[in-house]
């Protein structure tokens, strides 16, 4: 009886456990990233899901050059999400989303729906009647 309590205990602690990962390690698959090598140092330390928006926007640049940033950057030059994460006049990572999640947050909204098999202008849509709540957007 204690063995079957103990198998019992040890399922109940670790399906949680092992789908909890699976469902972390699953959030980018199947998009396009860009090799973590490939971004700077505070890129590559940076929380989990801002590293990955700074992949994807590395391999993916028309994705998020689709969809506005409502988050001010506007003010700054910013054209698009894209500009929040590389600065192409400069040729540079820009560091605008290390430290904002309006930025990281529409980039992964752009990630999920483009896993989901949305279009450019569905993702599009999506990203404007979520965001356009935050300001006035960039494009």
């Amino acid at each position: 009886m204690n063995r079957i309590l103990s198998v019992a205990l040890l399922a109940v602690i670790l399906v949680p456990l092992l789908l909890t990962t699976a469902c972390a390690s699953s959030s980018t698959r199947d998009l396009k990233m860009a090799p973590l090598n490939t971004l700077p140092t505070k890129m590559q330390n940076a929380p989990t899901r801002v590293r990955e928006a700074y992949q994807f926007a590395v391999a993916n640049p028309d994705a998020l050059k689709n969809v506005p940033c409502y988050c001010g950057c506007g003010g700054i030059g910013h054209a698009s999400n894209y500009a929040c994460y590389y600065d192409e006049a400069k040729k540079s990572f820009d560091e605008h989303a290390l430290g904002c999640s309006v930025c990281v947050d529409i980039a992964q909204d752009v990630m999920r729906l483009t896993r989901d098999g949305k279009s450019p202008p569905e993702i599009r849509a999506f990203i404007v009647a979520t965001y356009s709540q935050f300001g006035p957007p960039n494009q």
